[in-house]
């Protein structure tokens, strides 16, 4: 039987090692940081890990909002989305994951991009607009 790719990446441990770095990448990413000023860390990291391991056939379960949902308001440009995309390959590449499961991620991840993606530029920095509404922080 072929292994998942879930098991490929290395299972849960490596998944939750790759996660928090490409979190705090991310946090440290003048280019894109500004979209997550209110997001409750904590949350984000959980729902990623939940995200990334069923995704890749793992024993988890994504209970968050779909991406369009989760995103909506946010004014997310294709420059951020695309240095986001950079910053998840940079950390994979910290990781030593080989190229076939870096493309398979990846694979399994960009068809996001259209329901995350609210304009069409290539301008990367944009401050979160006045309105949007993060998701309240996880119980505990």
């Amino acid at each position: 039987m072929e292994r998942t790719l879930f098991d490929r990446l290395g299972g849960m441990d490596a998944i939750t090692a790759v996660v928090q770095a490409f979190r705090d990448r991310v946090a440290k990413d003048d280019r894109i940081n500004l979209k997550f000023a209110r997001t409750d860390l904590a949350r984000l990291t959980k729902m990623l890990l939940d995200q990334v391991c069923e995704a890749t056939g793992g024993p988890c379960q994504y209970r968050g909002r779909s991406m369009k949902e989760a995103h909506a308001g946010m004014g997310v440009t294709t420059g951020e989305f695309d240095a986001l995309v950079e910053d998840l390959v940079m950390t994979l590449k910290q990781f030593n994951v080989p190229k076939g499961e870096q493309d398979e991620l990846l694979g399994l991840l960009g068809p996001m991009k259209s329901e995350i993606v609210e304009v069409r530029s290539h301008e990367v920095g944009t401050a979160l607009p006045d309105g949007f509404q993060a998701a309240p922080a996880l119980p505990g």
